[in-house]
């Protein structure tokens, strides 16, 4: 997988939990904050400009506050987002993960 079918995979992981994360959040008061949070996901989608700035910072939002919801959260993500993001891993992840990042990059393309 060459960099830019990678970028690919990640955003598609990302508006797929973006939008189910709405999906989930319909009934709740516009002005609820995790409403608000899956509209930040969301833009994220939208706009992807700036996923690397804002997309950790929505990352911590949702695992400090709303921990039950980390587990539909794809892990992949977390390590396409990198930073802070990847202190939520567990360390046979994070191996697991640079295994598969090497390889990646060891392909030819």
């Amino acid at each position: 997988m060459n960099d830019e079918q990678y970028l690919e995979h990640c955003r598609s992981l990302l508006a797929q939990f973006a939008a189910t994360l709405v999906t989930r959040t319909e009934q709740l008061p516009q002005e609820h904050p995790l409403r608000e949070l899956a509209a930040g996901f969301e833009s994220l989608d939208a706009d992807p400009s700036d996923v690397y700035e804002r997309g950790p910072e929505l990352v911590a939002r949702l695992f400090d506050t709303y921990p039950e919801f980390t587990p539909t959260f794809p892990r992949e993500l977390l390590w396409f987002f990198g930073a802070d993001c990847l202190h939520y891993m567990a360390d046979e992840e994070l191996a697991e993960f640079q295994q598969l990042e090497d390889a990646r990059v060891a392909t030819p393309r």
